[in-house]
């Protein structure tokens, strides 16, 4: 029982690592451009929830982006969940929370209901 504890943290651990991997790709390669520019323009933030929404005051210049972008993540969140036996919530807050140190300063985030920049 202890060591298939241990191994589900391991392969959680992969997982996660897995996940960032194909999150950046699947960000970055079919909209490097437009997602960065719409974050660092602030038209799109980061929620706790592990998706993206739109801040605001930002209006709806980024909606397709975000859906698209939120449909991609939660592709891959359901695949880790499905994987470790967690809901795809968990893993969506989960990966917010691993990814939320990597913010740039000034990026918009929604935590518990509540815009503010990082």
């Amino acid at each position: 029982m202890h060591m298939n504890k241990a191994y589900r943290r391991v392969s959680l651990a992969k997982t996660f690592v897995l996940f960032v991997t194909l999150l950046f790709a699947t960000t970055a390669s079919a909209f490097a451009l437009d997602f960065d520019t719409a974050l660092t323009k602030g038209l799109v933030g980061e929620v706790d929830n592990g998706y993206i929404a739109i801040p605001p005051k930002a209006g709806n210049e980024a909606a397709e982006l975000v859906g698209e972008v939120n449909a991609k993540r939660r592709v891959v969140y359901k695949e880790i969940a499905e994987k470790n036996g967690i809901s795809i919530e968990a893993t969506g807050q989960r990966t917010f929370q691993k990814r939320y140190p990597d913010f740039p300063t000034g990026t918009w985030v929604k935590i518990q209901g509540a815009w503010s920049q990082k």
